[in-house]
Formats: structure tokens, C-alpha cells, sequence
């Protein structure tokens, strides 16, 4: 929590946000777009699994859902494709609605599960999404996916079309695309956090503690968890829409088990809860495999894949569970708890030297 003598922090935070397009080269730009995203997405299954208790591994599929659900919409029908050409924003909006949609089908079933049983059930969600993606091929493309047409806001096109300059740095797709993340991203963590720090926040931690006692308490346990599904499903469908206004195409592929697990990896290291853990997590776990694709040929053991060596997407989830065995053991809070208790043992440390020699020997051994 900000105290009242720092809330310079928050502009001052926001500002830095801005800063990385005028200084940062294109990897990075495309990196920190895909973290930005993940955060998003983190930060809605963190709702669920973290708060709530609600044991999720369909949440690539509602990505996916965002994803084409935003390119059907925003696609004019050509070449065999089928799409029903709306604005861009529109679409945009569609495709989060499109998600919440999908996750109120599937709510009935979340308000009824828990645990693994919920786990399992919502893994099907996963095979169920990448037969409609690989066989739909008039909506998805198929194998081969769809071209992603860029967001066009009030005749501001974010991708490369010349002509932007802003203070002599030239703004193509991923530039504007950054500032897109952020206007996404703060208002994603802002509404979570005021979820978890309010009424609702105090249901969905009692339901995840004991729901025995959260239904005697009054709590409509089954409604609670419902409607965290498609909230849940809904954070999703936007970080799908802007994972693929990143990308440029969607690719069936990349919504599978593999992204499901990525989430889970996600929220565990970042921090149960949380929503700095949610963002700290979906930071972590995105931009490692970025970090060793780009630098794994200076790294020992690392080498593109078919060379011998491990390939970074590889390497990348050896770390992923090296991490979540760590955060288990020793950093139970997660990485969002790291600096909380780097600042009380601080503190420890400054009262301890305030102590005299006569106070000292007073303290219990």
C-alpha cells in the first residue's frame, strides 16, 4: 500500500510506463507488448485461482477466444474467410464480451466445481478450443491462422503506416501498440485491486479459506465463483485481442496446453492474490524465454533447436519450474512478497541498532 506521502509515486510510475518507446529498440518494445499482455491475463486468473481458489487450466483458451474473436469481427469477408467487418474498437470491445461470453457457459459448471475437479473440467476446454481452431478454417484460418487487422481508433491506425513522428522518434505498430498496453493495463490492475480491497475481495478470500464458512456467512458461494469465471474470462479476452494486435497473426498452436501451464507458472511465482504478484509473475515468465532467445548463444548448454543443445523455449520452462519449486519452499508470498520482507527486515535491522547495550542484554534470548 502507497502511503499518503507517496502518492508522487503513482504519476511518477505511469510516466516511466510511457518512457520506453522513445528510447528502446524493437525487441524490447515487442517483449515488454507481450508481458504487458500476459499481465492482463495474469491478473484475471489471478482473480480466479488466487482470491477465489478456483483451480483454472483453460485460460489459453479464452485467450483464444479474444484473439479471433477480435479478428473475426474486425475482418471483411474475403478469399474465403468469413468476418462481419465492424470498427476496430468495436471489435476490439466484441471480443472481450465474446470471452465473458464463453466463460458465463462455462459458469454453471465453475459454480459447481472446485479443485481439481474444476482443473480437469476446464481442460477440456483446451482440446474442445484447438479442434474448432484447427478445423473452423472459414473463421480461424486453420493452420495457417488469419491476419490480425490493426486497431484503427478515430482514423489512428496502429501499425506502420508512415507519417508519425513524435519528438523526432518515428512511431510504428509496436510503438503505438505500447501505449495501447498501458491505457489497457493500468485500468486492468486498478479494477482488480479495488476488487480485492473491497466487499467482493473480502467474499472471494473467505470462499478460497473455508467455503463452509463463507456460505453460513451469507456469501452466495456458487454466484461468487460464477461470476469471477467470467470476469476471469473476460481479462482474458483482452489480453487475447492485444496478444494478437501484437503478433500480427493468430496461430492455433500457440493457444494450447503449453500457454495454460505458462499462467499457472504465472500467478504461482508472482505471488497467489496478488496483482503486483499477478504482474511481477506474467514479467517473469514472458520475458525469459525472449531473454534467452536472444542471447542463448552466449549461454552454456543453450542452442537453437535441432543443434544438440537445449533449445531457450526448453531452458525457459526448466527455470519456470526451477522458480516454482523455489517460490514453494522459500517465498511462500511469491515474488510479490519479496519486498515486503526485505523492508521489515530493514527495519529489524534499524531498531536493533537504536537499541542500547543495556536494552540488548535485556532482549529474550
Amino acid at each position: 500500500m502507497i502511503g499518503p506521502g507517496r502518492w508522487w509515486l503513482v504519476p511518477a510510475g505511469f510516466a516511466v510506463m510511457l518512457l520506453p518507446p522513445f528510447y528502446l529498440d524493437a525487441f524490447w518494445l515487442q517483449t515488454g507488448l507481450f508481458a504487458m499482455s500476459a499481465a492482463i491475463g495474469a491478473i484475471g486468473l489471478n482473480l480466479l485461482t488466487g482470491s477465489t481458489g478456483q483451480l483454472s487450466m483453460g485460460h489459453a483458451f479464452f485467450l483464444a477466444v479474444g484473439a479471433y474473436g477480435y479478428v473475426y469481427l474486425a475482418s471483411s469477408p474475403e478469399d474465403g474467410m468469413s468476418g462481419l467487418g465492424l470498427p476496430t474498437p468495436l471489435a476490439f470491445l466484441g471480443a472481450i464480451v465474446l470471452a465473458g461470453v464463453a466463460g458465463g457457459a462455462f459458469s454453471p459448471i465453475a459454480g459447481r466445481l472446485r479443485g481439481v475437479y474444476l482443473g480437469i473440467a476446464s481442460l477440456a476446454l483446451i482440446f474442445i478450443g484447438q479442434h474448432v481452431l484447427f478445423n473452423a478454417e472459414s473463421v480461424t484460418g486453420g493452420f495457417n491462422g488469419r491476419n490480425v487487422p490493426p486497431l484503427e481508433i478515430f482514423g489512428f491506425s496502429f501499425d506502420d503506416s508512415p507519417g508519425v513522428v513524435v519528438l523526432n522518434v518515428p512511431f510504428g505498430a509496436l510503438e503505438r501498440l505500447w501505449f495501447l498496453a498501458v491505457a489497457l493495463l493500468v485500468p486492468a490492475a486498478w479494477i482488480a485491486r479495488g476488487i480485492l480491497r473491497g466487499r467482493p475481495g473480502r467474499a472471494m478470500n473467505t470462499i478460497r479459506d473455508h467455503e463452509v464458512a463463507a456460505a453460513v456467512m451469507g456469501v452466495p458461494v456458487a454466484r461468487y465463483r460464477a461470476g469471477v469465471f467470467v470476469l476471469s474470462s473476460m481479462y482474458a479476452g483482452a489480453a487475447g485481442a492485444l496478444l494478437a494486435l501484437a503478433f500480427r497473426r493468430t496461430v492455433p498452436d500457440y493457444f494450447g496446453m503449453f500457454l495454460a501451464l505458462d499462467y499457472l507458472a504465472m500467478i504461482v511465482i508472482g505471488g497467489l492474490g496478488s496483482v503486483a504478484g499477478a504482474v511481477a509473475g506474467a514479467v517473469f515468465v514472458s520475458v525469459l524465454p525472449q531473454l534467452l532467445t536472444r542471447f542463448g548463444d552466449d549461454l552454456p548448454m543453450v542452442a537453437a533447436p535441432g543443434s544438440g543443445g537445449v533449445s531457450p523455449a526448453e531452458a525457459a520452462r526448466i527455470l519456470y519450474g526451477a522458480a516454482v519449486v523455489a517460490v514453494v519452499l522459500f517465498l511462500p508470498r511469491g515474488l510479490a512478497g519479496v519486498w515486503p520482507m526485505l523492508r521489515s527486515a530493514a527495519s529489524r535491522r534499524r531498531a536493533s541498532r537504536h537499541l542500547t547495550p543495556p536494552e540488548k542484554e535485556e532482549q529474550p534470548a
